[in-house]
């Protein structure tokens, strides 16, 4: 699944054009490398994406087939990290 798709799937962005913006300014990397919106996301892959004042670290745990309710979200991934970026 495309990293924009799956950041908005999985309720990490308000919108995709929001995920897809944030690949584009190089806010997004996938194990390590900078993604662009159209990079590939797989089980077992580590997302750091800095957004809303926060820089989040997480392993996707796995895909989502379709829409997943923001409730049930939390079960795609587990949150490695999560800390506040500087001013």
């Amino acid at each position: 699944m495309r990293v924009d798709q799956l950041l908005n799937k999985l309720c990490l962005t308000k919108t995709r054009s929001i995920a897809k913006t944030a690949c584009d300014k190089g806010l997004v990397f996938i194990n390590g490398k900078s993604a662009k919106a159209s990079s590939i996301v797989k089980e077992g892959d580590l997302l750091r994406f800095r957004l809303y004042g926060f820089e989040h670290e997480l392993k996707v745990e796995k895909i989502p087939c379709g829409n997943v309710a923001k409730k049930d979200a939390g079960e795609y991934y587990s949150m490695i990290s999560r800390r506040e970026l500087d001013s």
